[in-house]
Formats: C-alpha cells, structure tokens, sequence
C-alpha cells in the first residue's frame, strides 16, 4: 500500500499505467467490430435474423483462449521479448484481419465473413492473453489495482470508437471503408508495443511445452484454497451480472422511452463506469485489495438493491440517473478489484496460462448463469428479482474472509 501523497502521484502519472491504459484500448477496439457494428453491416445487407444471430458463436475465441495461452508462456518471438514479441505479430495479425474482414461481402457469402470474424477474434483473444500478462508483469503487486482501472477504461474507450464511432462512420462511408479506418487505428497499439519495455520475468520459466501446458495448473490446484478462489471469481459478480442483464427491459417496462435510456445508460453510465474504475484503482492503492473487494462489493450490491427501489417508486428521470450513476460507479470500482485480484493470483512463471484460465472463468457468470435471468424476473416480477440479485453478493463476500491471510 502507498502512504504518501507523493509516492501516490508518481505512481499514477507513471508510464507504466499510460502503456497499460493504451493496451487497454488496443483490446477494447476489436470486440464490438464482431459483434454490434458487424451485425448492422449484416442487417443493412440484408442477411436473416436467424443467420446474425449464429454469428454469436465468432466470440468463442475469447472464452476458449486459455487452450493456447501456454504457447505465449513457453516460447518467445524475435529479439523484442517474451511478451513484446508476441503482442507485436499478434497486432499486426489483428490489423490485416480486419482489413480482410471490412473486403468480405455479407449478402454474397455470409461463410467468408464468418472465417474473417473467426480470424478476428483469434488475434484479438491472442492479444487479451498477452496484454494481460505484460500487464501482471510490468506493475508491482500494490500497483495491480490502479492499473487495472486504467486498463478497464483504456479498453471502454476503444470500444466506444468502436462501437459508438464505427457505427456514426457508416452513416457516412461504405462498411468495408469503416473497418479499414478502425483497423488503421489498431497501429496506436503497434506504436505502444515498440515503445513499451519489456517486463521483466521470472528466472525460471517454462523450458518444455509440456511444462507450460500442465505446470500452471497443477501449480494453482496446488494451492490449499484453488476451488475456494475459482468459487469467489464466480460469485463476486455474479448478482451484478445478473441484473444488469435485464435492465433494458426493466426500464422499457417502467415507461422509460428509447431516447431517455440511451441518453441516461449509455451516456451518464459510460462516465459513471470510467469515474468509478479511475477511483477504484486510486482507493486500492491506500486500502489493498483485500479491504477493497469488501467495500466494492457491499456497494455492487447496495446499488443492485437500488434497481428494487426504482421498481417500487416508478417512472422518474431523475431516480434512473440516480440508480444509473451509482451502479457503474460501484461496478467500475468493483470490475477494478476484480481484476486486480484475478492479476494477484496468478505465478509470473505463467502469468499468460494462469490469468487466460482465470478470466475464461470470469465470463461463465455473463453468459451461462445469465441465461435464465428473464424467467426469473417473468416469474417473481421485478422487485424480488432485483432484491435476489443484491442478496446473492452475500455468499462471495463470505468468501473473502477465507483469503484474509494470504491477500
């Protein structure tokens, strides 16, 4: 922990958290170019829904990534490092896929675009694993917490331009002319990865690929707490998770129009998440992670509850802001500790392997256990439903009392 307001600013305005935050961005660009932007493209083409909608199963990437993460752990590229090596190909590998993404014709061969996306998120999920471990291996242990803010927010913005400025774009240009200006963008990150400096790494990594592959998890099973650990990683969140997965139809439900959602959640919630991740990473600098994903986490579920409250009262502009603010307040700082907390466990002999795993784990809550949300909230109504998701917080915290030790 930093006691010193001079020590604390150092450590914030330092280049270290500049590169994580530009790597941050490198990641969060790519994501929504196979999802949200690429189904518009899809739609305006004229593809069926039924079609779009298989077109989910581009992401499997990303949760599937911890499969070649030992790879990036065992061998390194070049003369530039373990990590720098790697992220550098992987980028430009990223870069052409795009390209060759933004020349596929939807209407004609919906099969070609779904081999691009496919390639698009491989090299993105690649550049996740690496980014990841240079990121565990360039910041001290105090510092894991503000940089894991600065790069939650780095890869927000990016998918922001993504998202939210790829789709202005094709208002005014053709989509392959989208994809080949956003892939050009991808080059800020190129700049970084020749900039950065190589982390340092532990004297003793993996020599044989049979090593990087079963090392790290027998390394972590190992460990006297391991399935308590992979129990907190998917409860932590998981009522959060739950509920913001239903809040579109909480609020059309309450008589919220298109415009006030999209004005209030993407606008004011956007701010509130890169507020809440800024603040988050500067609390854990003088509190640790361990007090941090305590009070993080009784705030997650405190403004979870506060979705019940909004339920109760009714329509009012003024509560949505309210409600909108605190939660991505609260799920900013949150995510920070998180991720934080993921970047701590892992060994530096194997930081790719360990946190590829450990992040897979992470996304199980968002796509599984959020499945059935919509029958819950048909079946009990909306104010139970909420109450549930704020009472399920519990269990993880519990948790968290176990790893007071060692954290």
């Amino acid at each position: 922990m930093i006691k010193t307001r001079q020590e604390y600013l150092r450590v914030i305005f330092s280049g270290r958290m500049l590169v994580v935050f530009l790597m941050g961005f490198s990641s969060g660009l790519p994501l929504l170019l196979t999802g949200s932007v690429l189904q518009a493209w899809m739609q305006e083409e004229g593809v069926d829904l039924g079609t779009i909608g298989l077109f989910a199963l581009v992401g499997l990437p990303y949760t599937l990534k911890f499969l070649w993460a030992p790879f990036l752990d065992r061998y390194s590229l070049g003369r530039m490092g373990r990590r720098r090596g790697w992220l550098l190909r992987v980028q430009v590998g990223l870069i052409l896929a795009l390209i060759g993404l933004g020349l596929t014709e939807p209407a004609i061969s919906p099969l070609s675009v779904a081999g691009a996306a496919l390639l698009v998120t491989f090299f993105s999920a690649t550049q996740d694993i690496v980014i990841d471990a240079y990121r565990r291996e360039s910041l001290a242990d105090h510092e894991l917490g503000l940089g894991s803010s600065f790069y939650v927010n780095g890869y927000r913005l990016g998918m922001l331009l993504a998202s939210g400025g790829g789709l202005i774009l094709a208002d005014y240009l053709p989509f392959p002319q989208v994809y080949q200006l956003l892939a050009l963008v991808m080059l800020s990150g190129v700049f970084t990865t020749l900039l950065a400096p190589e982390p340092g790494t532990s004297a003793n990594l993996p020599k044989t690929l049979r090593e990087a592959v079963i090392a790290p998890f027998l390394e972590y099973f190992r460990r006297p707490d391991a399935f308590l650990i992979l129990l907190f990683i998917l409860l932590y969140k998981i009522g959060d998770t739950m509920a913001s997965h239903m809040t579109i139809p909480f609020y059309l439900d309450l008589g919220y129009s298109k415009t006030e959602i999209g004005a209030l959640v993407k606008g004011f919630g956007f701010w509130a998440t890169i507020v809440g991740g800024l603040i988050g990473g500067g609390v854990m600098l003088r509190l640790g992670i361990y007090r941090a994903l305590w009070a993080f986490g009784l705030l997650q579920g405190i403004s979870t509850a506060g979705f019940a409250v909004l339920g109760i009262y009714g329509y009012s502009l003024l509560g949505l802001a309210a409600v909108i603010v605190f939660e991505n307040l609260s799920g900013g700082m949150g995510t920070a500790a998180y991720m934080a907390f993921m970047a701590s466990l892992t060994n530096r002999k194997f930081t790719a392997t360990q946190y590829a795993l450990l992040s897979s784990l992470m996304g199980i809550p968002r796509v599984i256990v959020a499945a059935p949300t919509g029958f819950f909230a048909e079946s009990f109504g909306w104010v139970p439903f909420f109450s549930c998701c704020a009472l399920i917080a519990i269990p993880g915290l519990l948790l968290l009392r176990r790893f007071q030790s060692w954290l």
